[in-house]
């Protein structure tokens, strides 16, 4: 049974104000870059069977920071991507709500963006590629709301309930198993 460890970019400048991030590609700010830095050493990239990142430019200098160099690399899929916000994109969710109230991208697909079942759909392939890596530990490096949803993919839950389940940046969780099922073994944790 692999323990998955889930880990968030590190701040950048959209991330900090708050505003949807998916297919634009921002650098990590300094504080970004501060807080990747603490995951070295908190992570030890030799434990891990397996390394992803998400194709963007601040989920790959994260795992650079935090020591997954040379052979202990991640490798890139493409599934990893963050949730593709389409017409919102660049956009807080208060300035969102001013067109449509109460929306959530766990609940509503985003005009011109991606739905749920298609999220669901290709972050159930990172967990099956995960799962038949046959590795004890795998790790991947990733964005707040697609982390969610694999999350709750993970413990078969549905994506409507992402919002209660806050995702800060540069922080580590971990899925494992129990009972047969999956299981959150520990969620948004900073590093220590």
């Amino acid at each position: 049974m692999t323990r998955l460890f889930l880990v968030r970019h590190g701040e950048t400048e959209w991330s900090r104000d708050g505003r949807h991030t998916s297919v634009t590609d921002l650098p990590l700010t300094d504080r970004g870059r501060e807080q990747a830095l603490k995951l070295y050493g908190h992570l030890e990239p030799e434990s891990f069977g397996l390394v992803l990142t998400s194709p963007r430019h601040r989920a790959q200098i994260t795992a650079e920071l935090a020591g997954f160099v040379g052979p202990h690399a991640p490798e890139v899929d493409e599934d990893l991507v963050e949730w593709f916000y389409g017409d919102y994109e660049g956009r807080t969710s208060a300035q969102i709500h001013e067109q449509d109230p109460g929306w959530t991208v766990f609940t509503r697909t985003p005009a011109g963006g991606e739905s749920a079942e298609q999220v669901r759909e290709r972050l159930t392939r990172v967990i099956e590629r995960v799962r038949a890596s046959g590795v004890e530990q795998a790790v991947v490096f990733s964005h707040g709301h697609a982390l969610r949803a694999l999350m709750l993919c993970w413990l078969g839950l549905d994506l409507s309930v992402g919002d209660r389940f806050p995702l800060d940046t540069s922080t580590v969780s971990i899925l494992g198993q129990a009972k047969g099922r999956g299981s959150l073994d520990q969620w948004n944790a900073p590093p220590r």
